[in-house]
């Protein structure tokens, strides 16, 4: 009977020595419409007006730098809204009197896989990619791995966060995911 207790403990005890036990839940992701961000690649269209249209990278201030309006703030907006935003430079510089401009988003932000996987590094986000899906990019779990959850460090309103995501968790563009190492 002595020896059946400890037995009985074992798995609670090995479970607070597992990696990122302490690491709080990620944070829900607030669905909705994308927001863009630095390193986003965006196409912008202005109907009829050739030398207007063209892919813009967005900087690591957040800006896009367009041809004849200049800086327009990207980061944080939905593409709508930086429909509105471009409209409104090109009406404001008196270049268009009525400016139709459509944007979508060419290239997202890249993610990064790092930990118990074969090929650590950068890979191209695709949108619907989960934790597990990040990982199978990434060349598959190692034999190390812990497969169950992992950590993401994703920037919410500006702001750093980290948290333990399980294997079928949604990644969002520019999220850092580190898959630990079993201990035993």
């Amino acid at each position: 009977m002595r020896l059946l207790v400890p037995l009985l403990l074992l798995p609670i005890l090995l479970s607070r020595c597992a990696p990122g036990h302490g690491l709080p839940a990620l944070p829900s992701s607030a669905g909705g419409e994308y927001r863009l961000g630095p390193g986003d690649m965006v196409r912008i269209i202005t109907y009829g007006e050739d030398p207007l249209t063209g892919e813009f990278r967005v900087s690591d201030q957040g800006t896009i730098a367009l041809p004849l309006a200049g800086a327009v703030r990207a980061a944080g907006r939905t593409p709508p809204e930086l429909e509105a935003a471009v409209a409104a430079a090109l009406k404001k510089g008196d270049m268009l009197k009525k400016a139709s401009v459509s944007v979508e988003v060419a290239t997202y932000r890249p993610i990064y896989v790092l930990g118990e996987v074969n090929k650590p590094g950068q890979y191209p986000y695709q949108p619907g990619m989960t934790v597990v899906s990040a990982a199978a990019v990434a060349g598959g779990f190692t034999y190390r791995a812990v497969e169950g959850y992992a950590s993401v460090v994703r920037t919410v309103g500006g702001d750093s966060v980290e948290g333990k995501a399980s294997r079928q968790a949604p990644v969002q563009p520019g999220d850092v995911i580190t898959v630990f190492e079993r201990k035993f």
